[in-house]
């Protein structure tokens, strides 16, 4: 069973620096030749929506680290759409960890060969600390009346949602309308046929998960935001009153996965925090963050939601494509579903 602490990390044009400290019973921390530096570096590259989850989780870290080691550490955060973020880290952004929103833009960088093969089994879970759900933002008093899946296949009804080309946010959107149809007994024509129809009603493709929430409730575009449940939960209290989430009755288990960048972590002496960092998200500190924050803490003890989260019934990736490396060819790959029902220069077919 891997260790229960270890680091998460991820890194955008935003670079917020915090001193961390944690962690537990692993070999002391040391630098270039076997010294201990003073501060230790790490860079966390990270998608839209868990800027201020990670915000805190350095925090916490820091101080918990430093306690145990005697040694500060220092995290920046980068954030963009989780494919853009991928990416950058293959084309040389020196991240020490990753927190990415799907298995595919983790499995690219490993791929590249600056992640070692087996980092799924690195932390419990698969490497996944934490789920997510996909659910819907609309307008205060719900004037639309949309409770489910099918009360947005409507003509007078606008669809916020991100591109899943480059967004984790955006191909979990689109996931979980086509197994919202998949679970309710439909086929796979049905499937595409109502996603075909929710894409012609989509006026703004945004690159990221973040962006797509300021065009939902800042320039007030659409009448339903597709997005992940953390993600709707800031939206709203930012909203004061003007926005609320719907849960519809089934949805799709948002999985987010976390590795240690292996090639850069042995160059830069950082792997022993690092891993300390990320699997401080697996601690109970780490947990209740990740709780307060509105994300899933994964448990192998509890069974239904966690205490405080609404049960929603969920389908996987596995139910909806197989597989992601299924999903990457036959949906979002070129010429895949995606490609054939929107065309970005003139709007959907």
């Amino acid at each position: 069973m891997p260790h229960p602490l270890r680091p998460f990390l991820r890194v955008t044009a935003l670079a917020v620096s915090v001193l961390a400290a944690v962690t537990s019973g692993c070999a002391k921390p040391t630098g270039e030749g076997g010294s201990k530096p003073s501060v230790i570096e790490l860079l966390n590259v990270s998608y839209d929506p868990t800027r201020e989850l990670y915000k805190d989780i350095n925090t916490a870290f820091a101080k918990h680290y430093l306690a145990e080691h005697g040694t500060a550490v220092s995290i920046k955060q980068s954030h963009a759409a989780s494919g853009s973020q991928s990416r950058a880290v293959v084309d040389g952004l020196d991240a020490d960890v990753v927190t990415l929103a799907t298995w595919p833009d983790v499995e690219a960088i490993a791929r590249a060969g600056l992640v070692k093969a087996d980092w799924q089994q690195r932390f419990d879970n698969a490497s996944i600390p934490y789920h997510s759900v996909v659910v819907f933002v609309v307008r205060k008093g719900n004037p639309k009346g949309i409770s489910d899946w099918p009360d947005i296949d409507r003509d007078d009804i606008e669809i916020i949602t991100p591109n899943p080309k480059t967004s984790g946010n955006g191909k979990y959107s689109f996931l979980a309308a086509w197994g919202s149809v998949l679970a309710a007994g439909g086929s796979a024509d049905d499937a595409r046929a109502y996603v075909e129809r929710l894409y012609r009603r989509t006026p703004v493709l945004d690159t990221g998960a973040r962006a797509a929430t300021a065009t939902f409730s800042q320039k007030e575009i659409g009448d339903v935001h597709l997005t992940f449940e953390n993600e709707a939960h800031l939206e709203v209290d930012e909203s004061k009153g003007a926005l609320e989430i719907v849960y519809p009755k089934r949805s799709i288990r948002v999985d987010p996965p976390v590795a240690v960048v292996d090639a850069n972590v042995d160059r830069k002496a950082t792997r022993h925090a690092a891993e300390a960092y990320l699997g401080f998200l697996y601690s109970p500190e780490g947990k209740a963050i990740v709780a307060k924050h509105h994300y899933r803490p994964w448990s192998v003890d509890v069974q239904g939601p966690p205490e405080g989260f609404p049960a929603i019934e969920t389908f996987d990736i596995g139910f909806v494509a197989g597989s992601w490396d299924s999903a990457m060819k036959t949906l979002f790959g070129e010429g895949g579903e995606f490609d054939k029902i929107y065309q970005p220069a003139g709007g959907a077919k």
